[in-house]
């Protein structure tokens, strides 16, 4: 090569260095369920409830067989799921219960913690919550006012999916919100406006989703699409009614349709990201915040015991699944157990964002890469009040109080059926030793808690939530 190439080669190589387009930082979305059990979505077993978007969603992706989140009740489960922190660091331990007791105890998520559209906001990206917030209602506790640059939702932990004004409108009476109502439980704000929807919510926010993803389709974004689907109250539509007329059992029905209502609004999301040719730049999660309420007779855990409010596998074990093409590897199951936790720093290393945080959940995309051969996490523990477990391998300890103490091996019993722990005393000592010491480093609850009686294994439990 004489001199004048050589020259002309670098100055070209370095003119098409600086032309080149930097890579895109990927869009994240995290699509989250309200009770939805395992029982209640095909691709995790579930047999009544047709969900062919999620099911493609897994397909995608990968499949968390033994997905956990960090509480067995909604708001307490969001609080880490957002902040990939124990939620007994900072005393969200509990539910809140109604409006009023949520001004009388203080509740919500504390300043001191930052949650994932802070740490992306530095990044350029633009963040969008979509749906049921449920991390406070007072001043300066609003999304808005913790990194999120859009808000379409209700702040409350329940809503109202219909009123009289709605097409098709239909009711379940399960107790509560039993008719159609005039006017919606909790208001649904654009920002910080109430705003008049008729629509049935669930549609409203899938609406809103793919409106978000057309506006930012140059720039990465991060959607944190939170349905209240299927949290009761059962209200539904003619048109996803319609879809299950074998199912007898109204509840049970009612329930399939607003599950049909929440996977078409999945639908309507993946494919607005295809229209718009971001696949390959976009990491998709998809999880429930805590399994079904079984005692309402409509929701499902499938072979898991137990159910929301408990720390046996029906209440913390749910659909989770994660979806990457060309990046997480498709179609495969991945059975070392995860929690939500895990989902604040995997989206953080996906975008390139080094944080000033120490979090209890760790990068999942390293553990896919290597195909299951080191497991995420040496244990997994849970807490509320009196009720406590730990998971280890194939052993789970669940306890409450001092008298009630059950061992299960789960790779033999994942139904939680037949206590060891008379066989495995030392096994029962080592995990309650471990969970001691996990115990150890958190703080107290930040407001008391409210009881519901549950019944396992022929055993009555007055569980704190």
């Amino acid at each position: 090569m004489t001199r004048r190439t050589a020259v002309q080669a670098l100055l070209g190589g370095s003119l098409h260095a600086r032309t080149q387009r930097p890579p895109r930082k990927p869009n994240l979305i995290l699509l989250l369920a309200d009770d939805l059990g395992c029982g209640d979505i095909g691709c995790f077993g579930g047999t009544e409830v047709s969900t062919p978007h999620i099911d493609s969603l897994v397909r995608a992706g990968t499949k968390f067989t033994d997905g956990y989140v960090s509480a067995s009740v909604c708001s307490p489960s969001r609080a880490a799921l957002l902040t990939g922190r124990c939620q007994q660091r900072f005393g969200f331990e509990f539910n809140p219960g109604s409006a009023q007791r949520e001004a009388e105890v203080g509740f919500g998520l504390p300043a001191t913690e930052r949650i994932l559209p802070q740490f992306l906001k530095a990044e350029g990206y633009r963040s969008s919550i979509i749906g049921k917030w449920h991390l406070g209602v007072r001043p300066g506790f609003h999304p808005l006012d913790r990194g999120f640059d859009e808000f379409f939702g209700f702040l409350g932990g329940a809503n109202d999916y219909v009123t009289t004004r709605t097409s098709g409108a239909r009711a379940i009476d399960a107790g509560w919100r039993g008719m159609v109502p005039a006017r919606r439980f909790e208001p649904v704000l654009r920002g910080r406006q109430a705003v008049e929807e008729d629509r049935y919510l669930t549609d409203a926010f899938a609406a809103e989703a793919t409106g978000f993803i057309e506006r930012n389709r140059k720039r990465p974004f991060f959607l944190y699409l939170s349905f209240n689907a299927v949290h009761d109250p059962f209200h539904s539509t003619a048109r996803y009614w319609d879809r299950f007329p074998a199912i007898r059992d109204q509840r049970r029905r009612a329930l399939a349709a607003m599950a049909s209502a929440m996977d078409d609004a999945i639908g309507a999301v993946r494919e607005k990201v295809r229209q718009c040719g971001l696949e390959r730049d976009t990491l998709i999660v998809f999880l429930s915040d805590n399994g079904a309420p079984v005692i309402s007779g409509a929701g499902s855990n499938g072979p898991f015991n137990g159910e929301k409010c408990t720390y046996y596998e029906g209440g913390i074990r749910v659909p989770f699944a994660a979806s990457w093409p060309g990046r997480i590897p498709a179609g495969a199951e991945y059975q070392n157990p995860v929690v939500s936790r895990d989902i604040v720093p995997t989206f953080l290393a996906a975008a390139g964002v080094r944080p000033d945080r120490t979090f209890d959940g760790v990068d999942l995309l390293p553990f896919l890469d290597d195909g299951g051969m080191k497991a995420p996490h040496e244990a997994l523990c849970w807490r509320a009040g009196n009720g406590r477990a730990i998971r280890k391998n194939r052993w789970k300890l669940v306890e409450f109080g001092d008298a009630y103490s059950r061992l299960y091996d789960l790779s033999a019993d994942p139904g939680e059926k037949f206590d060891l722990s008379a066989k495995a005393p030392e096994t029962v000592k080592q995990l309650r030793a471990e969970w001691n010491a996990w115990n150890a480093g958190l703080s107290g609850p930040a407001w008391p808690a409210r009881y519901r009686e549950i019944v396992i294994n022929g055993e009555r439990l007055n569980w704190e939530l």
